[in-house]
């Protein structure tokens, strides 16, 4: 398996791409936590629809957006 390293240094074209980056990485923790949570509640995983359902409410947070 290859991985690979990038640093992105400070400047303007690289400001959208950073945040885009941030947002994805927030995005994805949330989406895995909200999975244990609801296994350890109902015993169960979230299906696919009701992860995109979260993900549209999620967009109205500034947080996420």
């Amino acid at each position: 398996m290859k991985t690979f390293r990038f640093k992105l240094y400070k400047s303007e074209r690289n400001e959208k791409l950073n945040n885009k980056i941030n947002a994805a990485g927030l995005i994805y923790n949330h989406c895995i936590a909200l999975h244990k949570r609801y296994y350890k509640i109902f015993g169960k995983y979230l299906n696919k629809n009701h992860l995109q359902k979260h993900l549209i409410k999620l967009k109205k947070i500034p947080k996420f957006s």
